[in-house]
C-alpha cells in the first residue's frame, strides 16, 4: 500500500513530465502549423463533442456510428434504470404493508421477495454494464479520431510495393557461407 506522500510525489512527477513533453511540441512557425493536420486537435474535439474529431478528420460517415453507439448504450442504461426502480419501488411498497404492482387483487404475489431482489440485482448489473459500454465507446471514438488524424497524411498510393529476393551476400563468416534475404520497400 502506498502512503499518501508517495502518491503525491508520483502525481507531481507525472504532471511535470506531461508539461515538459507538451513544451517540446510547440512550434513557432504559424504557416507550418496551419498545414499540419493536428492529432491533438482531433482528440480534443472528439473529447468535447463525440463525433467532432471524426468530422475534423473528414470521416463524416463515422459520426452517425458514434452517435448510434453511445445513444444505444445510454438508452439501454436508462431503460434498465427504469426497470430497477420499478422492482425497487415494488419491494419497498410490499415491505411497508402496501399492495405493489406484482400482487394480484386477491393477494397472490406474482413475484416473491427474493424474485424482486434478484430482478433488482439483474437490472442494476445490466445498467452498470451499459454505462461502462457507453464510456468505452466514448473513449474508443476519441482514440479513433486520434489515430485517423495521425494517419491523415499517410501515403496510400498504388506505388507502394514490397519485393523479397535472395541476397547477393557472398561473405564468409567463420568459414561458413551466409545465406540472406534482401527486402526492398518502395515508397
Amino acid at each position: 500500500m502506498y502512503s499518501l506522500s508517495i502518491l503525491r510525489k508520483i502525481l507531481f512527477c507525472s504532471i511535470s513530465i506531461l508539461i515538459s513533453i507538451s513544451g517540446f511540441s510547440q512550434n513557432n512557425d504559424k504557416q507550418e502549423i496551419d498545414k499540419i493536420h493536428s492529432p491533438r486537435k482531433a482528440t480534443i474535439l472528439s473529447a468535447v463533442l463525440p463525433g467532432l474529431g471524426q468530422a475534423y478528420n473528414k470521416k463524416y460517415w463515422k459520426m452517425p456510428v458514434v452517435y448510434v453507439g453511445i445513444g444505444a448504450f445510454s438508452y439501454l442504461a436508462f431503460d434498465n434504470q427504469a426497470e430497477f426502480t420499478r422492482y425497487k419501488n415494488a419491494y419497498i411498497i410490499r415491505h411497508d404493508g402496501g399492495v405493489d404492482e406484482f400482487t394480484l387483487g386477491d393477494g397472490t404475489q406474482i413475484y416473491n421477495d427474493q424474485a424482486l431482489i434478484n430482478s433488482m440485482d439483474r437490472f442494476r448489473k445490466q445498467r452498470d454494464l451499459c454505462l461502462i459500454g457507453a464510456l468505452v465507446f466514448y473513449a474508443l471514438q476519441i482514440v479513433d479520431a486520434n489515430v485517423d488524424a495521425n494517419l491523415f497524411d499517410f501515403d496510400i498510393s498504388d506505388d507502394l510495393s514490397l519485393k523479397i529476393s535472395p541476397s547477393d551476400f557472398n561473405q564468409v563468416y567463420m568459414r561458413t557461407p551466409v545465406i540472406g534475404i534482401n527486402c526492398k520497400i518502395k515508397f
